[in-house]
């Protein structure tokens, strides 16, 4: 029985075909390592240049805009709302820092965190409708953030609707303590970010600036692989399984974000199939929300580890914050997003907007309170 000399080339052509998808999809494995390792390497060169100033600018106050203030600034330098967090709850823990001060804190820190992501958005800049679809991923985020800071915050001003529940829960984990939990991903980038730095010779201006280079190569070449597959293919995958409904999606942000315990990273790894055009940023939004509610565990463990019920309590703030944000703005998400697909649209008409943006709302606003109200 012979073998037609056509179906032996369909079957070399198909057999081509599978390993030119493995080494797409081995490449793709490997740019996002390099993607999550530049943006390690970005925190760790924040902190080494604005941990120390991050955490002198932390201190008493009772002014909740103030507190809002220092939350947002803190986070941005050193690029890590786990980071931040951490340090409150450390502060709270030893009584350096009230509860009461604590959470405007919290909140500054969940508007601090969405920097990251917004910076990676950068990446995809001179690429018009790319970008355009890539920052409004990016920016809505921040909206929602904003929104919810917006509406929460004077609600905790005055009736401390946060505070009350946060502080019966946290009483109610007394003495519970000696959790820890390792990401992961913080064990396969920490000690290579940590070479890189000392090959800098402890210079973080030199790791960040390395750090920007790794993170643009990453996600020019993530985005180029992706568009050089077979887009609809993968759109389908994402649609179907990934981003199919909106509870898939907020648990997967919430799971994610779990692990790797950065919501920086998570929130982030999206942005290129934004920009691809892989995903909506309707898909996306439930993902944003649930890698807020998954940031939270870092809290929860650092403040365990106190055994502080106060400390613990900012914990539960910082949750609290969170899914009240959700409950009131799942129902109105047409506002984060319009106001997200707006301001991007607004970007086609000047690529300094995007940087202008980044630089007033996470550095100037925030510091122009600590000037004027400190």
């Amino acid at each position: 029985m012979s073998t037609s000399p056509h179906g032996n080339i369909g079957s070399l052509a198909s057999r081509a075909s599978w390993v030119e998808i493995v080494l797409k999809l081995l490449s793709i494995i490997g740019l996002l390592y390099l993607f999550i390792l530049s943006i390690t390497l970005l925190g760790a060169a924040f902190k080494l240049a604005g941990k120390e100033t991050a955490e002198a600018i932390f201190g008493a106050t009772t002014n909740p805009l103030v507190g809002l203030a220092i939350g947002i600034l803190a986070t941005a330098i050193i690029q890590s709302s786990s980071t931040t967090t951490t340090i409150i709850v450390g502060l709270v823990g030893t009584g350096l820092l009230t509860f009461e001060s604590a959470v405007p804190m919290v909140m500054g820190a969940n508007v601090g965190t969405s920097v990251t992501n917004t910076v990676v958005s950068l990446a995809h800049i001179s690429r018009g409708e790319e970008f355009k679809r890539a920052f409004a991923g990016s920016v809505v985020h921040d909206f929602f953030n904003l929104c919810a800071v917006a509406v929460l915050l004077p609600l905790q001003w005055h009736f401390n609707i946060i505070g009350k529940s946060a502080l019966v829960l946290g009483e109610m984990f007394e003495g519970f303590g000696g959790l820890k939990f390792s990401s992961p991903l913080g064990a396969m980038t920490k000690p290579v970010a940590s070479e890189i730095i000392h090959y800098t010779g402890d210079s973080a201006w030199l790791a960040a600036l390395l750090a920007m280079v790794l993170l643009f190569v990453a996600l020019r070449y993530i985005v180029k692989v992706l568009k050089s597959m077979v887009l609809a293919r993968v759109e389908i995958f994402f649609q179907r399984y990934v981003f199919r409904n909106a509870a898939l999606g907020l648990v997967l942000g919430v799971s994610l974000t779990v692990l790797v315990q950065s919501s920086s990273i998570t929130t982030s790894l999206v942005i290129p199939l934004l920009g691809a055009g892989v995903i909506t940023l309707n898909q996306v939004f439930p993902y944003m929300l649930g890698a807020n509610v998954g940031t939270t565990i870092t809290a929860f463990l650092a403040s365990f580890v106190t055994g502080s019920p106060q400390a613990v309590s900012v914990a539960f703030a910082h949750l609290i914050f969170n899914i009240y944000g959700i409950g009131v703005f799942w129902p109105l998400k047409r506002i984060p997003i319009g106001l997200a697909t707006r301001l991007a649209e607004m970007t086609q008409k000047s690529r300094l907007l995007p940087i202008a943006y980044i630089i007033v709302v996470f550095f100037v606003l925030p510091g122009m309170v600590l000037l004027m109200m400190r």
